[in-house]
């Protein structure tokens, strides 16, 4: 997994966030547009229906609610890596229909850091937000997508209800 990928995966994660308490959708504005375009993607409707439905998918994974693998099954089933010899080793190409690569690569890269990172891909602990983060920390404690901004509203929640409490 490269860097790269992971970056895509944390990116359709987050295309879904929820701005002044109203959940907006991304990857159907600009900001949409320049990440399919960024990573690759072909830019067609279909390729953003599909990594609309892996991203909700991917989501509930993380969330661990149910249904969501029939979709990510689904997402792999047109996608094969081929492996190629160079003098580094092996490297491995994906191959998938246009439409589907882009969501391919995400389900892919969401594989990988569970294997590689167990536990550390979480949804933030804002309960008002809803967007994710892949915790590289040490201890393996994050909680929040931004220390700036959720983790900062949450302590001061935190320290508003200690303050009336006293």
């Amino acid at each position: 997994m490269t860097i790269e990928d992971e970056d895509l995966l944390l990116e359709v994660l987050n295309s879904a966030p929820v701005l002044d308490g109203v959940p907006t959708e991304e990857l159907d504005s600009p900001a949409g547009s320049e990440l399919v375009e960024r990573f690759g993607g072909v830019g067609t409707t279909a390729e953003r229906l599909h990594l609309k439905r892996t991203r909700d998918a991917l989501q509930g994974m993380i969330r661990q609610k149910n249904g969501a693998t029939e979709h990510l099954a689904r997402t792999l089933r047109n996608a094969v890596l081929l492996p190629e010899a160079t003098s580094h080793g092996l490297h491995w190409q994906l191959d998938a229909p246009d439409n589907e690569r882009l969501s391919a690569r995400v389900v892919l890269a969401w594989s990988l850091v569970m294997e590689r990172l167990p536990g550390r891909l979480r949804a933030c602990a804002n309960t008002e937000c809803n967007l994710f983060l892949i915790d590289h920390s040490r201890p393996g404690t994050a909680k929040w997508c931004s220390m700036a901004t959720c983790g900062n509203r949450i302590k001061a929640r935190a320290h508003a209800r200690r303050a009336r409490g006293s």
